[in-house]
Formats: structure tokens, sequence, C-alpha cells
């Protein structure tokens, strides 16, 4: 354990020896004296004064380092320069909107990936969609390392395919990824027909009337349960372009529920796709030393071939896996059981079912977070798995970790976030990539 952290009081005495928080040369210069070596990554610098250690997020100091330079709270502080990291909150919303919007379920993710290649194409030095359906970016970096950052996010969402059509008119379907089928009677579904067009439908089961109250008392199986389209007979069905291998996705209006909380469909993971568009933006005016790709991947729901593939085509050096994770802040849920909160910003994955994060790139994130003052909170272990595990057993390895924005009732017909801890997100991927 370094000396900063077994004595984190210090770098607080250090500090308070300063009347004015004006010369920051001075402070960080005495961090050096007392914590040069410690391991931590070089490069990061402060009025030219090279940062070797991160202010710890624990210190009970005022301000951040942003403050502390006297710079705009907008201003990121990396690298011996000022990156202006300006967010606009309506085309945060907005974009998160039409990607809630959109439909794609694993393995038909065409009409996402359209759009995301479309929107990214201006930002980056190439950008293309690879066979499988992964839409892949490099953007160059301007250094002379050959460190190569991946940028991943899915772009699938939970799904449904319909694998049998009755002879009046009801749909059988089987779910694409993870579905908690507490949630589905009486859920809206919307299909795609051969046309394009949207078709929507309820989920259906046995009224109560004439089941049994142990019937009642269980959870349905998916087999158990049917679609209704409002057809009535199996032609009318085909007719409307609905036919076997037909998916279609929850039907879930996006609705802001007040200044900074949205409701909405495909948060996981569209909100990572939105963060790192607005990364992309943002490095669009800056000139990060290494080289960013971005992996927009395909099925991860259903089994994570498109990361694979894409990390494969890319060959990154390290890799950001960018998530919605689950939010357990409600009700009834005991502490130890809320794996993370809304409102208390990007969560930094330590470990899930797919991977345990080498503590290097910890280390590597939190330095990003605390030297620009953002708010973050851990993932507690072990809960879900994410596309992390495949892309580190790529080539001879790599490096991978996983930011994540919380969200309730995911893999549900509608999920809620907070708006703050996607901007937050976003600055955090920024500065990483910056470093």
């Amino acid at each position: 354990m370094a000396d900063h952290e077994k004595h984190p009081e210090i770098g607080y005495n250090l500090l308070k020896n300063f009347d004015s928080y004006k010369d920051v040369s001075k402070i960080i210069l005495a961090y050096q004296e007392h914590y040069n070596g410690t391991g931590y990554p070089k490069g990061l610098k402060i009025n030219n004064i090279p940062l070797i250690t991160p202010l710890r997020r624990s210190l009970p100091y005022p301000g951040n380092l942003t403050t502390l330079s006297g710079r705009n709270r907008n201003s990121e502080i990396v690298r011996g320069s000022t990156v202006k990291i300006e967010i606009n909150r309506r085309e945060v919303i907005s974009t998160q909107k039409e990607l809630s919007e959109l439909i794609g379920c694993p393995g038909y993710e065409g009409e996402v990936g359209a759009w995301l290649l479309a929107k990214i194409e201006p930002l980056v030095d190439k950008a293309w969609k690879d066979p499988l359906g992964n839409i892949l970016a490099v953007k160059k970096g301007s250094g002379s390392n050959a460190e190569r950052l991946l940028l991943s996010a899915h772009m699938d969402e939970v799904g449904f395919m319909v694998n049998h059509i009755e002879k009046d008119g009801f749909l059988r379907v089987d779910t694409l990824g993870g579905i908690d089928r507490r949630l589905l009677p009486g859920s809206l579904l919307e299909f795609r027909s051969t046309a394009g067009q949207p078709v929507i439908a309820v989920v259906g089961i046995a009224p109560p009337h004439i089941t049994t109250a142990q019937q009642r008392e269980q959870i349905p199986e998916i087999r158990d349960l049917f679609v209704d389209m409002g057809a009535g007979t199996e032609e009318e069905v085909l007719s409307r372009g609905i036919d076997v291998g037909s998916v279609g996705s929850f039907h879930s209006p996006f609705i802001e529920l007040n200044e900074h909380r949205l409701l909405g469909k495909a948060f996981d993971d569209r909100t990572a796709c939105n963060v790192i568009i607005q990364v992309l933006k943002i490095l669009k005016n800056s000139e990060p030393r290494q080289t960013i790709l971005v992996n927009f991947a395909v099925q991860e729901e259903f089994g994570g071939a498109g990361a694979i593939v894409g990390t494969r085509a890319l060959e990154p050096t390290h890799a950001l896996v960018i998530e919605n994770t689950i939010a357990s802040d409600v009700p009834d849920t005991p502490p130890r059981k809320i794996i993370t909160r809304l409102g208390d910003g990007p969560a930094i994955t330590l470990a899930d079912k797919s991977v345990v994060v080498p503590e290097s790139v910890v280390r590597r994130i939190k330095l990003a977070a605390e030297s620009c003052g953002i708010k973050y909170q851990y993932k507690k272990p072990v809960y879900g798995g994410t596309d992390a595990g495949r892309i580190q057993l790529t080539g001879l390895g790599v490096p991978t970790g996983v930011i994540s924005v919380p969200c309730r009732y995911i893999h549900g017909p509608a999920g809620i976030l907070d708006v703050e801890d996607i901007e937050a997100t976003i600055r955090l991927v920024a500065a990483y990539s910056l470093l």
C-alpha cells in the first residue's frame, strides 16, 4: 500500500499549510515530494507541473483541482492543458430519446447501426460497418506512443422473436436476452413488419377468473404467455408483415419525468452509445495522444459475438466498456444489496461475473475522475457481466475497465436514469481518453 493510501491525512496537512489555493504549483510539488513513484500513471500536469498522484476522493479538502486552479467548472485539466468540456444537456437528452426509440434486438441491430454510423462519421478519421454488423471507428492520436484505447458499448437490447403463430392470430414468442418474466403480462411490445412498419401488441395471459390460486402465485413461463396484436387469423398476421422470426422489443414512451430523471426503454446500452457520441464530440476539438477506437457492438445480450470480432479488428492495447448497470436503490432493499444509486455518479466496476478489472486500470479510472473532481461510486461486486470479459481475452490480452451509468429496472419495459450521471460519465470517459 502506498504512503498516501496508508495516511491520507498527510495530503490534507500539506494543503492546509498554504494560506492561498492560488499557488497550485507549490501544492503539486509538495504532493510530488511525498508521493513520487507510487505507481500512478504519469503524464498528467497542472500548470505544466506533473501530477504523479491524484487527490483522493475521500480527502477533506475544500474544492477540487478544477476549482483550485481557478478554471471554469466545465473545464477539465488533463495533460498540462485545460480541455474545455462543454456538455449540452438538451443535446444529451434528445440523443437519448432518439436512441431509446430505435429497435435493435440481438442480431437485428441494423436500424441502430445505421443511425450510429451517420452520427459518428463526421467525428472520427474512419468509421465503418463490419460483416457482423458492428459499427467500428478510429480517431488517430497525436502522440508518438503506441497506446490504442477502445471505447466499447453494445447497441442491441433485450427483445422477443416470434416462434409460432396460432390459427386464431395469437403469437408465441421467445426472449432474446435475459428478461424478468414477472414483468411480462400486460406489457406492450413493438414489432417491425417486413415493410419496416411498427406493429403494436400486448403480452397476454389466462385471466385470473379461470386460474387456480396456485397458478396465480407462480411466475409464468414464457411458453405460457401469448402476444395479441389484434389479429383474428394466422392469415391476417402474415398480411401485416409479421411471421415466424419477426423480432420486437418493449413499446415504452420516452418521458422526461423532471429536469434530470428520464424514463424509457433500451437504456441498456443505448445510454453508453450516447456517452461515446458525446465523448467523440469533445475529442474532435482536442488532440488525444492515444488513438481512440470505438466499437458499437452487436449481440451483447445474446452471446457477445460483436465484442470479440470488433476487438480483433481494432487491436486495442487497453479498453473501456461503457454500460448501464443495476441501480437497486428502491424500497425494501438492504444496503448491502444496493449495487449502485441514481445520482451518485458513474459506477466503476472492480469485479463482476465476467471480469476482475486489473488494479492498474482501476487506478487509472480513479485518476481521471479525481483529477477532474468527478463524483463516482463503485458497482458492488459481483453482480452481472459485460463484454469486458470477452474483450480482455482477445489477442494476447487487453486490460479492460468498466464504467457504467446506473439505471433502475434494466431488462424491463422501461428504466429510469439520471441525466447528471450521464453527464458525469461523459466527463470521466473523456478525461480517461486524454490521459
